[in-house]
């Protein structure tokens, strides 16, 4: 849904305005420039926002201010890049500016998908100068990354305690030198959860030192508390944690004079009467005006982690979040809401969406479904379309779900419609080795793709469900031939994920083809549409796809 037009007109006096920023060696020059959705905008432009601020999957989300600036960072599981970096000025208008981890480097597994594993819950800190991410993989353990520029390269990753199922880590810098980190049990590897433990680290924030510690059991009244963030305020340890799970829990809080505990412990925010279930994992963040806010997420199926901005009201010691309407410390989330006070207006941004493939490069709104390789797309300077190579499928009978060089976005609103126009080369004229095309990928999933036969060109829509994690099952439901190697491909996503495919051979008339498909989440992540071009890897090498533009539109309501 687009924001009434006073949001545009604000947009068209304040774009112009220079931002500050709060250090010189933080420089965003080299940041792609960004064009307001046309789909969602929280900002209404009269001082205040709707929730959520991202209808976007960004999932575990935790923020950081260091001056006047925000960043925030997410989960960004086996999608490559990974660690996405979001910066904002006022906690509402977010835009995309970098990746601190370019590829899943620190296993080599990652170079085929692997749904639903690799980078869980990042927490970013600020110490000493440089800007620290932490991250559990499950499988593998808790890493660390840093640098002294948010905009520019991350360190290598650093294992900071090799182990299966710690998750979800939180560091904190003591006044007195120690070094202390937070984390949560995922079920599935270590055969326990709902626990939160203490661990001790170096000075250097590198590596564990201590054997750890339980600090809090969730088990009779908090079940799966997970998630924790650590923080400390006015003598006291802070750990913030969700639990009751993700769609249905809330968010809980606990607080001690001593990082051990004893912890007391309090509910500060639940879904109420409202209906933002949840509500679940995020971040406490204070302004440079004193005020606190706390941004979390919200699970909506098919579109993922969508993500909340709640104002925080602290109350006897404790951080009462969102509306308490009956005064028991126990607060609702806001719809709407005034925007939060950072000491001066801001232009309206929102993460990139659309993209017309100039100049070699690509918007920092795609990902590839696993370590991506630069075997897999040409995109020179000067170049104002995308080229993706027909790069072989690791097997003839490989499913999309298991193709590694999807590259994807996020779905960035409810409704929206997703178009696209491509020419496929087949170089070699082999029939059938060589398809490019549009899908819309989930544990169900449907892709429309160009290819060619011994009759000519033709257009096929296929539908897929997952059968596990690295296996799936597809079938083709729909085909027509069409005149050229040219086509434009469209999918209109409706209320609840609802998703249509057409396809055009001028960009004009449209046909639909096939029935509506349902789009899923996948595993801990929401849906997401996007590119391929693929080959059968018993054919000769060649071939490609050039795609001109891709865009996000406003969903036209027949």
């Amino acid at each position: 849904m687009i924001k009434p037009i006073a949001g545009i007109l604000l947009i068209l006096l304040v774009a112009c305005q220079p931002q500050s920023r709060t250090e010189d060696r933080i420089t965003s020059s080299d940041v792609q420039a960004n064009d307001i959705s046309s789909v969602y905008i929280s900002d209404k432009g009269d001082g205040t926002y709707d929730n959520p601020i991202l209808h976007a999957d960004y999932s575990d989300p935790d923020v950081l201010r260091v001056g006047d600036d925000y960043f925030m960072t997410a989960s960004s599981f086996n999608c490559s890049p990974g660690l996405p970096i979001l910066h904002s000025k006022d906690l509402v208008n977010w835009r995309i500016v970098n990746y601190a981890l370019p590829h899943l480097n620190y296993k080599e597994n990652f170079d085929v998908p692997q749904h639903g594993k690799g980078v869980w819950a990042p927490s970013i800190k600020f110490h000493n100068g440089a800007y620290y991410i932490y991250w559990g993989d499950p499988d593998w353990g808790i890493y660390m990354v840093k640098t002294n520029n948010p905009f520019g390269k991350w360190s290598n990753p650093v294992l900071v305690k090799e182990a299966k199922g710690v998750i979800d880590p939180s560091p904190l810098w003591d006044e007195d030198g120690n070094v202390y980190l937070v984390t949560a049990w995922a079920a599935s590897r270590a055969n326990i959860n709902s626990v939160l433990t203490i661990w001790e680290m170096n000075a250097e924030g590198t590596k564990i030192i201590s054997e750890g510690k339980h600090v809090f059991d969730g088990h009779e009244n908090h079940h799966t508390a997970e998630g924790p963030k650590l923080y400390k305020k006015d003598d006291y340890y802070y750990i913030f944690a969700p639990a009751g799970g993700v769609s249905t829990g809330w968010q809980l809080v606990l607080r001690s004079k001593d990082i051990y505990g004893p912890y007391k412990e309090k509910v500060v925010l639940a879904q109420g009467k409202t209906d933002i279930n949840g509500p679940h994992q995020g971040a406490w963040v204070e302004t440079q005006t004193g005020e606190s806010w706390f941004l979390h997420f919200q699970e909506k199926g098919a579109y993922g982690r969508i993500l909340h901005l709640q104002p925080v009201n602290w109350v006897e010691g404790w951080p009462v979040m969102g509306i308490d309407n009956d005064g028991d410390g126990c607060g609702e989330p806001v719809l709407t809401y005034k925007k939060p006070n950072v000491g001066k207006n801001y232009p309206i941004n929102t993460p990139a969406e659309s993209d017309e493939f100039n100049d070699g490069k690509l918007g920092l709104q795609w990902q590839w479904t696993a370590n991506h390789s630069i075997k897999w797309m040409v995109h020179l300077p000067g170049q104002d379309y995308l080229r993706l190579l027909a790069y072989p499928k690791p097997e003839t009978t490989t499913p999309l779900w298991m193709v590694p060089n999807l590259l994807m976005q996020k779905f960035p609103a409810p409704e929206f419609t997703a178009t696209t126009k491509l020419k496929l080369t087949l170089e070699w004229e082999v029939w059938q080795s060589k398809m490019a095309g549009l899908t819309v990928m989930g544990n169900d999933y449907a892709y429309l793709v160009l290819a060619k036969d011994e009759e000519g060109y033709k257009v096929e829509l296929y539908n897929g469900s997952m059968i596990d994690k690295y296996t799936a099952k597809e079938s083709l439901e729909a085909a027509a031939s069409i005149s050229s190697n040219e086509v434009f491909f469209r999918v209109d996503v409706a209320a609840l994920g609802l998703c249509s495919f057409s396809y055009s051979e001028d960009g004009t008339n449209y046909k639909k083809i096939g029935t509506p498909h349902q789009a899923q989440p996948e595993l801990w992540i929401g849906a997401k549409v996007g590119l391929f071009c693929t080959a059968d890897p018993r054919f000769r090498t060649g071939g490609y796809a050039d795609f001109d533009w891709f865009r996000i539109d406003e969903l036209q309501k027949k």
